[in-house]
C-alpha cells in the first residue's frame, strides 16, 4: 500500500519521480486522506479536489523557495503531507499533530497562514514585491478557490494585483462554485498556443521591435480587444480587464494537462490567471455525489462511505438557532435569514426550503452580509444575519457604520463563540465580548441554555433601534426543555441570581456559568459555604443592580468563554474603577493567548473553563480570605 507515497518525503522527491509515478502518487494521496480522516476527522472533499494540482505544484516549482499561498486553507491536505509531514497528518488537528490549515510556524512550505478565505491574492502580491524589490528571482504562486473568490478582499487584490504588474501566478480552483466550465477546440487551441514558449517570445519581441508610440498603442488596443473577445467564452474577459493575462480553464484533475501547463507559464511575467475546474470530492465517490456533506463529514467508514453518526445528549445550539428562527418566521412576516456561505453550519437549511424568498446566502462576504441586513432593516424587515464569531471580526466596521451608527434593528447571532475545538486558533470565536461591547447603542448578550437562546431570539426581535448581538458556542446544549416553552421577552440589561451565597459573587455569561453554577454548588457541598452565582446574560448593557449587590461581596469572580481582556472581567473591572469600597474582582476566561488545536473540552479545562478548573479557582479564593 502507498508504494509511491512511501518513497515521498518532500517536493524534492516528487520532483524525481515520472508522470506515471506521478499520477500514482497522487492515488496514493487520496487514498491516505480518506484513511486518516475517516479516523481524524477533517476538510476532506476540497482537499480531495486539489491533489492533482499540488503535486503539480510542487513539481514544476521549487518550493519553499517558490512561495506557494493556498486560499482556503482546507484545500492543502496533498501539500502538508508531501512537504514532510506524512506521519504527523494522522494526528491532523489534534493537540500532538498540526493544524488543519497552513502555518507559517509549522513549515517552511507554509508561506502564509489560512484560516479564513480570500486572502491569498492580497498576501501573495505582497510576496511578488518583496521578491522583487530583494531581487531573489523567487515564483510566487496563489491557489483561491471553493468560494473564496467570493470574498470583496480577493477581488481588492486582483485590483492590485492586475494594476501592478507584479510577477504573479493565481491559480483559480473552480469546483463549480462560481464560473462555468467551458470547453471545446477552438479553447484547447487557445490555452495551447497562449502558453506556449514561442508564442510568448515571439509575441514580446514584436511589440519590441515597435517600440513606444501611437502605432503600438493602437496595434496593441486591437489584439487585446480581439483576445478579450475570443475569451470571454471562457470567463476570462473580467480577468483581463482587471490588467490579467488569462488563461484556461483546464481541467485540474488531469495530472499531466495541469503539469504542463504550469510550466509554460512559469517563466512569463506579470500578473497571469489560470482558470482550472476540479471535482470536490475527487476520487473518493461518496464524497463525489454528495460535496456539501463530505466537505467535513465527520467520522465515517472508508470502505462503505457509511457516516459515523454521532448521537448528542441534548440539541445543538445551532439547531435551536434553526428552528426558533422558523418560528418567528412564522409569527412574523418581517423576519428574514442572512448567511454567508454557512447555512448548513448555521442551522438555516430548513428555513431556507420553507422561506426560499426570505433567505439569503450572500456568500462568502461578512462586510456585506452586514451591510445587506442593515438595508434590509433600513427597508422594513426584521433580519437575522448569523455569521461564525470569528468571521464576524471582518464586519466589525460594517456593524459599526452601516448598523450601530444608524441603530438599525438588525439581530447579529455569532456561532461558534468562545473555543470551538479542532480548527484551532483561526476560528475560535474568542474577541466578540470585548470587541462589540464598546459599540453605541448595540446590545451584546449570551444565553447560558437552549431556552435563553429562544427568548433572546424572541427578545431581539422586539427591539426597535441598534444592532442586537447574541452569541452561543458550538456544540449541544445543557439538556434544557425549550422547544414547547412559550416565548419570553428577557428584559434588556437584566440578568438572574441563580444561586446565594457568601463572600464571592461568582458573576458569569453564556453556557460556561452552568459550570460556575455547579462549581459553587459542589464547594457547598464539600465545605457548607456557596458562593453566590449570577448569570448577567448582557455583557451590555451591564445589571447595574446585580453590581452593586455584588459589591458587598470580598471577591467577584467574573467566568466567561471570551478573550480575559475587556470581555466582562473588563466591564466589571471599569465600572468599579476608582471605588474605595470597591471588592476584589479577579477573573477567568481566554488568556491572552492563541489557544491551539485540541478538543473542546481539553480547551476549555486548559483555560480553567471546566467545573474542575472553575473549582479550584474557588477553593484559593476561599483560603485566602
Amino acid at each position: 500500500m502507498y508504494e509511491v507515497l512511501n518513497k515521498v518525503n518532500t517536493p524534492a522527491d516528487v520532483r524525481e519521480l515520472s508522470l506515471s509515478e506521478r499520477v500514482q502518487l497522487c492515488a496514493d494521496i487520496r487514498q491516505y486522506i480518506v484513511e486518516c480522516c475517516a479516523q481524524n476527522p477533517g476538510h476532506l472533499g476540497s482537499s480531495l479536489g486539489a491533489v492533482d494540482l499540488i503535486v503539480a505544484l510542487h513539481t514544476v516549482f521549487n518550493t519553499p523557495e517558490d512561495k506557494l499561498v493556498f486560499d482556503v486553507g482546507h484545500q492543502a491536505y496533498a501539500h502538508k503531507i508531501i512537504t514532510g509531514r506524512k506521519e504527523l497528518f494522522r494526528k491532523n488537528r489534534t493537540r500532538d499533530g498540526i493544524s488543519g490549515f497552513p502555518k507559517r510556524d509549522e513549515s517552511p512550505y507554509d508561506a502564509f497562514g489560512a484560516g479564513h478565505s480570500s486572502t491569498s491574492v492580497s498576501a501573495a502580491l505582497g510576496f511578488a514585491e518583496a521578491a522583487r524589490l530583494k531581487g531573489s528571482g523567487e515564483k510566487v504562486v496563489a491557489v483561491i478557490g471553493d468560494g473564496a473568490l467570493t470574498g470583496g478582499l480577493a477581488w481588492e487584490g486582483l485590483n492590485n494585483a492586475g494594476a501592478s504588474k507584479a510577477d504573479l501566478l493565481i491559480i483559480l480552483n473552480d469546483n463549480n462554485i462560481s464560473i462555468d466550465q467551458n470547453k471545446g477546440g477552438l479553447h484547447d487551441y487557445l490555452l495551447k498556443v497562449t502558453t506556449s514558449t514561442l508564442y510568448n517570445r515571439m509575441k514580446n519581441r514584436v511589440w519590441s521591435s515597435l517600440g513606444e508610440g501611437k502605432t503600438r498603442d493602437w496595434l496593441q488596443k486591437r489584439v487585446i480587444d480581439t483576445k478579450s473577445n475570443l475569451v470571454r467564452s471562457s470567463g476570462g474577459a473580467l480577468f483581463e480587464s482587471l490588467g490579467f493575462r488569462y488563461f484556461g480553464p483546464v481541467d485540474g484533475n488531469d495530472l499531466e494537462q495541469v503539469t504542463t501547463t504550469l510550466q509554460r507559464l512559469k517563466n512569463l511575467h506579470g500578473p497571469r490567471l489560470l482558470h482550472i475546474h476540479t471535482r470536490k470530492g475527487c476520487g473518493y465517490a461518496p464524497a463525489e455525489a454528495d460535496p456539501t456533506t463530505w466537505h467535513a463529514p465527520g467520522k465515517f467508514n472508508p470502505e462503505t462511505g457509511e457516516r459515523i453518526k454521532t448521537v448528542y445528549p441534548a440539541d445543538r445550539y445551532q439547531d435551536v438557532f434553526g428552528e426558533v428562527l422558523i418560528r418567528l418566521a412564522q409569527e412574523d412576516s418581517r423576519v428574514v435569514g442572512i448567511t454567508p456561505a454557512m447555512a448548513t453550519g448555521c442551522g438555516m437549511t430548513q428555513f431556507a426550503k420553507l422561506f426560499p424568498d426570505r433567505f439569503f446566502d450572500v456568500g462568502i462576504e461578512e462586510g456585506h452580509a452586514v451591510t445587506f441586513s442593515a438595508g434590509l432593516s433600513a427597508g422594513g424587515l426584521k433580519p437575522f444575519c448569523n455569521i461564525y464569531s470569528s468571521f464576524s471580526q471582518r464586519a466589525y466596521d460594517n456593524i459599526i457604520h452601516d448598523v450601530a451608527l444608524q441603530r438599525l434593528p438588525v439581530v447579529l447571532c455569532f456561532d461558534r463563540a468562545g473555543l470551538v475545538g479542532e480548527d484551532g486558533a483561526t476560528h475560535h470565536g474568542c474577541f466578540d465580548l470585548a470587541a462589540y461591547r464598546s459599540i453605541p447603542d448595540t446590545v451584546v448578550s449570551a444565553p447560558r441554555n437552549e431556552l435563553e437562546l429562544k427568548n433572546l431570539m424572541y427578545t431581539a426581535l422586539r427591539q426597535d433601534h441598534g444592532p442586537f448581538i447574541i452569541r452561543y458556542p458550538r456544540g449541544i446544549g445543557e439538556g434544557v426543555a425549550w422547544k414547547d416553552a412559550p416565548f419570553r421577552e428577557l428584559p434588556v440589561g437584566k440578568g438572574e441570581k441563580l444561586l446565594d451565597g457568601k463572600q464571592v459573587a461568582i458573576l458569569g455569561i453564556g453556557p460556561v456559568v452552568n459550570r460556575a453554577l455547579a462549581a459553587a454548588q459542589r464547594h457547598q457541598a464539600d465545605y457548607w459555604v456557596a458562593p453566590a452565582v449570577y448569570d448577567m446574560r448582557y455583557v451590555k448593557p451591564l445589571d447595574v443592580e446585580i453590581l452593586e449587590e455584588a459589591a458587598k461581596f470580598k471577591v467577584i469572580l467574573t467566568v466567561e468563554d471570551g478573550t480575559l481582556k475587556g470581555g466582562l472581567f473588563g466591564a466589571v473591572s471599569e465600572y468599579f474603577a476608582g471605588r474605595p469600597d470597591a471588592p476584589i474582582i479577579k477573573g477567568v476566561g481566554i488568556p491572552d493567548r492563541f489557544v491551539q488545536q485540541d478538543s473542546q473540552k481539553n480547551q476549555l479545562a486548559a483555560c480553567s473553563l471546566d467545573q474542575d478548573g472553575i473549582y479550584d479557582l474557588l477553593l484559593g479564593i476561599m483560603k485566602n480570605i
